[in-house]
């Protein structure tokens, strides 16, 4: 029934539609969220809905989660959960800044930097083809079964493993999402730049300068803090992933149908495992970061302005990450039929608007996750934003996903709006 969530934290004077139209989302929601705003860098919303699932929460693997680790919190501002792909924006972040300091070209290939990616016909495949999804690798594995546990979390033998693939079309010509292949190559490249993991590096880089609450690799004094995700509908099975490819045209032999549901076993795989300490202390940046709303928005404030002295990335640098690379571009065919319109956009490691993920409006960039996470910027607005959700009901397909619709029409009606004190 309606009015189920029950919302805490604060918003600043003028910001109240938007604590009400997130109550408004979440009435329906069994899960728990959090909703955060900037605005010019300053933190004018920071809310936390906690639905009837908080009560039924999954448990946390206690065990070895320490001593600090004494039964779950309430839920609420403070709280983290998994971001699922939002970490890709994390991780360009990441990438971006190692441009900006002149330690990496994104238009030079992978191979200067990776010489063993070179291997199969990867030799011309830049870095900027990492952060568009144009490489070519969707998948860990040749093989529909993927790469399983615990495997998956074996970050040496992934990239190597990366390294010797041939690549499913040329890359740069076609692009096709890498749901998780996407973190561990262009994370391969930061370490190779910065000569410490993408998670170190953005811990040290990004997160500290901040003072964020954000992870690639969960530390073990943060276990207490976390709130585990859970599905609201059955998974696929590989039978119902198999038997759609084919209605688009792919034979289950063919290689692409192989690779992709590779992809969905692996991406399942990775899901299971964050359920599990060793799952959430390992690096996997392409679905495994963790934080809560209030960093992630503060995370992207930072890229379009100043936050408490803090600026991450120049104007001119989020100008170029915020560019369309990918729109003369189209899935490798068979999949790049009919119509194109309501496709993933992508600058250099940011989504882009579309029809299912409007974000903030045009000039917006961000990145979505599985079951409606959201993190987001506007730089003509000086709008950030940050959503997270414990319930993973988004369907892409079916537009954007219902509880954002309130609050984000708020969020651009109260920027909009005469400065408040």
């Amino acid at each position: 029934m309606a009015g189920r969530a029950t919302v805490s934290g604060q918003v600043a004077p003028g910001w109240e539609a938007v604590r009400d139209a997130f109550a408004r989302g979440q009435a329906y929601d069994p899960g728990s969220a959090q909703l955060a705003v900037h605005h010019h860098g300053r933190l004018v919303v920071d809310l936390a809905a906690a639905g009837p699932g908080v009560a039924g929460r999954a448990p946390v693997d206690r065990a070895s989660a320490g001593p600090e680790a004494v039964g779950p919190a309430p839920y609420g501002t403070e709280s983290v959960g998994v971001l699922m792909s939002v970490t890709k924006g994390l991780v360009a972040v990441c990438a971006h800044l190692l441009s900006r300091r002149g330690m990496l070209d994104l238009d030079a290939p992978v191979a200067r930097y990776w010489p063993e990616f070179a291997a199969a016909g990867k030799g011309a495949t830049t870095v900027a083809d990492l952060l568009t999804h144009r490489a070519g690798l969707p998948s860990f594995a040749s093989d529909a079964a993927g790469v399983g546990l615990p495997g998956l979390l074996d970050w040496d033998s992934r990239v190597t493993e990366l390294a010797a693939m041939r690549p499913l079309w040329e890359p740069g010509s076609a692009f096709l999402y890498h749901a998780l292949t996407y973190g561990h190559l262009a994370g391969e490249v930061i370490r190779r730049v910065s000569g410490v993991s993408v998670g170190a590096f953005f811990a040290a880089e990004v997160a500290a300068p901040l003072g964020l609450d954000l992870w690639i690799g969960l530390p073990q004094e943060a276990e207490h803090r976390f709130f585990p995700q859970f599905s609201v509908r059955p998974e696929p099975t590989q039978e119902q992933i198999r038997d759609l490819l084919a209605g688009l045209g792919l034979s289950p032999a063919d290689p692409l149908s192989l690779a992709l549901r590779a992809s969905a076993a692996e991406l399942a795989a990775a899901t299971a495992a964050l359920m599990t300490r060793q799952g959430r202390a390992a690096e996997l940046p392409g679905a495994g970061g963790i934080g809560n709303a209030r960093s992630l928005s503060r995370l992207y404030a930072a890229l379009v302005g100043t936050v408490d002295g803090v600026r991450l990335l120049s104007p001119r640098t989020v100008d170029r990450a915020r560019a369309p690379r990918n729109e003369h571009l189209a899935p490798p065919p068979p999949l790049d039929g009919g119509d194109g319109s309501g496709r993933s956009r992508f600058g250099l490691g940011f989504e882009l608007p579309r029809p299912g993920l409007p974000m903030l409006g045009a000039g917006s960039f961000g990145h979505a996750g599985a079951g409606g996470r959201l993190g987001m910027a506007c730089p003509e607005s000086g709008l950030a934003v940050g959503y997270v959700c414990t319930a993973m009901s988004w369907e892409p397909a079916a537009g954007p996903d219902p509880r954002w619709a309130d609050w984000t029409g708020a969020v651009v009606t109260a920027a909009t709006e005469p400065v408040r004190g």
